[in-house]
């Protein structure tokens, strides 16, 4: 169906109905592209949203303040019709000193304030354009972008503004609509108009040569960004990747050698109270949902940040905007120390996500990076002035053509008067001029309107200057619109004057730093790490223990022990494919049961069926009950995360089993129903990045894999229950050729006397 064609869902009788389907998806098509072109993208042209475009425009010509109630009815009645509040915030976000870098409009009144407190209502507050918004509405009347009918045909409305600079840049932007997302940080005015008018004059500019002149971005609020410099040409270059900001902080020395850390600047979108509610919660630690306790990470994370931080309050005032005061719990501790541990656990220290997705001059969505911004912005700005330039150029000629008609007026005035006064109206007295004494439509036109007075004190002399003065203007104006090059200097001019005037020094340094690590120091002793069969973990000091002297809840019984260090980390795998990493010296310790994973690592109810630690060049067979496996490494499951790592895509009513490790150059699998196989290793695939696996042996319905071990090929043990007791054999060359094959066949029945249900020692 062509996009031509429309949908009847109430078809006449007869007819054919439209399915639902294709109803539903044409009907989410138009939202989608409503939201993405009619609300939540900023186009690069002037770096607004339609909104932001309709307030700015329907305050143009506001010098003073007026209540903010009467431009929200304004927009909403002529050329918005959404809601109120969504256009009222719109407003109010464009008058925060705090959220944009250069407002393009004066508040005056309760405008919230970076801690999240929100504005008062409308019919209190009041507000002006700011100095900024001339740099958006100065040229709206002179032709230099076209005019749309509103919503019912009413008013007309401008498709875009011509702003003069790329405001999408200065001030940044946000918005989530469907399929899309952006998040454009703001910079400084003197670094984008020196970066615009570099690309205008070097169309294909490098990534390099704009880092020069734009090394980032310029917070409101200030902050530092550490982000190294290979990180920000990233971000950039493709228009996406996170870069890392900081606070920025100084030691206060007080009397007898106390001292408190001052926080002058945070993080773009942080505020004071954030961060008091992240240290409280740090201090505080509550259960996490579904959890009847807090987990040990929270209690460890407790303990230190009370060892570190005696208490932190907002001196914030008119004369400070932003001082957060962080006092030490002693002053005999770094106060390096105390802040690493705070940028680590709270958001002192956070990631801004650089996503450069606009409405391109193509009226689509696309991720650009910042050299392909420049340059389309710049092609809006030369096409603006291009049409400023002509627009002028018309004046000017409409001009010429009446002072040559009053020129010709002077020389005969005596007999165009008569003239004037002889015919019966106007319309016959300009065809008498225009017959007579060859005056254009125009020219006729002017000299019928003039009163008597005005045309017997013609001034012939001031005339002809005037003709002369327009005609060098004629000159100019057509000279720069028959040469790109004159019309391109002229626009890198403005930008450099535009800069002079309304540009100001960068708030945020940037400047590369190491993130912040917080060193915790263990002692490197044996551990013996003991997991239950129901998940609960606990360690012992130690190596070689009486695993005897255990004891389990009711119900639990030992799964397995692992032997390592203090400093090791452990790495464990779920029942569902999910690998996690837990510090051995986070697991519990003492007598008592330990407590559960779901504790250290997020793994829920997920069932934990291995855990191993050592060398991370170890080789490693994953299997799953349902037969399907392949190679890693030790070292591909671990996770840097408590949600841990989807490595093994188990299917569904199967389970990961422990992988097999060890020497050999080929597989032996068996089957729950006594099966087995032995293939060459060759034929498993290595995947060190996780995934489905193959199929290792045949499996046929309600049968599992039951085990998988790695062998030489000359010889290989098995073990199973023989009259309640363990039995153990060992196949040979000779009988343990008789099970090879190829990989995913169906095998050949081990009889040893005996069901095998494990291979190996």
């Amino acid at each position: 169906m062509d996009d031509t064609q429309t949908l009847d869902l109430f078809p006449d009788e007869g007819a054919e109905a439209a399915p639902i389907e294709q109803h539903a998806s044409h009907a989410y098509l138009g939202y989608a592209v409503s939201t993405v072109k009619a609300r939540a993208l900023p186009e690069i042209a002037d770096g607004l949203k339609p909104v932001q475009r309709r307030i700015l425009f329907s305050m143009d010509g506001s010098t003073t303040f007026s209540k903010c109630a009467r431009y929200v009815g304004e927009v909403l009645g002529k050329y918005h019709p959404h809601g109120d509040s969504s256009t009222y915030e719109a407003l109010v976000h464009l008058a925060q000193p705090f959220s944009m870098r250069y407002p393009l409009i004066d508040g005056q009144g309760n405008f919230g304030s970076r801690d999240g407190d929100a504005p008062a209502a409308y019919r209190y507050t009041e507000a002006r354009l700011s100095r900024y918004a001339e740099l958006v509405l100065a040229e709206i009347g002179e032709g230099t972008v076209d005019f749309v009918k509103n919503y019912d045909g009413k008013f007309e409305e401008p498709a875009l503004l011509p702003a003069r600079l790329p405001f999408g840049l200065l001030n940044g932007s946000f918005g989530i609509p469907v399929g899309f997302s952006t998040r454009i940080p703001s910079h400084n005015l003197k670094e984008v108009a020196a970066a615009a008018a570099h690309v205008i004059k070097h169309p294909r500019a490098k990534i390099e040569d704009i880092l020069e002149l734009l090394p980032g971005p310029d917070f409101p609020g200030g902050g530092q960004v550490i982000s190294p410099p290979e990180e920000i040409r990233q971000a950039y270059e493709t228009g996406r990747g996170p870069l890392v900001l900081r606070c920025k902080w100084d030691r206060e020395n007080l009397a007898r050698g106390q001292w408190r850390i001052v926080v002058t600047e945070l993080p773009h979108g942080v505020s004071c109270r954030q961060v008091m509610e992240e240290i409280e919660a740090l201090a505080n630690p509550k259960p996490g949902f579904g959890k009847k306790e807090v987990t040990q990470e929270q209690k460890r994370l407790k303990q230190f940040i009370l060892d570190q931080v005696e208490s932190v309050r907002d001196e914030s005032d008119r004369k400070s905007k932003l001082r957060l005061v962080i006092e030490p719990r002693s002053s005999r501790q770094s106060p390096e120390e105390m802040m690493a541990a705070l940028l680590v656990h709270t958001s002192l220290e956070s990631r801004y996500a650089v996503n450069l997705t606009w409405l391109g001059l193509d009226g689509l969505p696309e991720t650009k990076g910042i050299v392909e911004v420049l340059g389309e912005w710049g092609e809006f700005r030369v096409a603006t002035v291009r049409r400023r330039t002509q627009l002028r150029l018309d004046r000017v000629q409409e001009r010429i053509e009446i002072v040559q008609g009053r020129l010709l007026a002077y020389a005969k005035i005596d007999d165009i008067i008569k003239l004037i006064r002889a015919a019966e109206d106007q319309p016959s007295a300009k065809e008498a001029l225009r017959k007579k004494y060859k005056f254009t439509e125009r020219q006729a036109e002017d000299i019928v309107n003039l009163r008597l007075g005005q045309l017997t004190r013609l001034d012939g002399i001031k005339l002809n200057d005037e003709r002369k003065t327009l005609e060098a203007q004629r000159k100019e104006l057509k000279s720069l619109l028959g040469d790109d090059k004159e019309l391109k200097k002229l626009v890198v001019k403005e930008l450099a004057e535009d800069a002079k005037k309304y540009g100001d020094e960068r708030r945020t340094l940037i400047k590369t730093a190491e993130r912040a690590q917080v060193e915790r120091t263990v002692v490197e002793e044996p551990l013996t790490v003991i997991l239950s069969r129901k998940g609960w973990i606990r360690a012992r000091t130690g190596h070689n223990m009486d695993l005897t002297s255990l004891t389990f809840k009711e119900g639990d019984a030992l799964a397995q022990t692992l032997e390592c260090k203090t400093t090791d980390a452990v790495i464990v795998l779920a029942g569902s494919g999910k690998t996690f990493t837990i510090a051995a010296a986070d697991i519990p310790s003492g007598r008592g049961d330990g407590a559960p994973v779901n504790t250290l690592v997020n793994s829920g109810s997920d069932a934990i069926v291995w855990m191993a630690t050592g060398d991370p060049n170890r080789r490693l067979l994953m299997n799953s009950t349902a037969g399907l496996g392949f190679l890693c490494k030790l070292g591909d499951l671990e996770s840097k995360t408590r949600q841990g790592k989807d490595f093994f895509a188990v299917s569904a009513g199967a389970q990961a089993r422990p992988p097999a490790s060890g020497e050999g150059n080929m597989v032996a699998a068996l089957s729950s129903d006594a099966r087995l196989l032995v293939f060459p290793l060759e034929e498993v695939p290595v995947r060190p990045n996780g995934g489905v696996g193959v199929q290792l042996l045949a499996l046929p319905e309600n049968i599992q894999l039951a085990d998988v071990a790695f062998t030489d090929g000359k010889s290989l043990v098995v073990s199973g229950v023989k009259r309640k007791n363990r039995a153990v054999a060992t196949l040979e060359a000779k009988p343990l050729a008789e099970h090879m094959g190829k990989r995913a066949q169906r095998g050949k029945l081990c009889d040893v006397g005996f069901r095998p249900d494990r291979l190996g020692d």
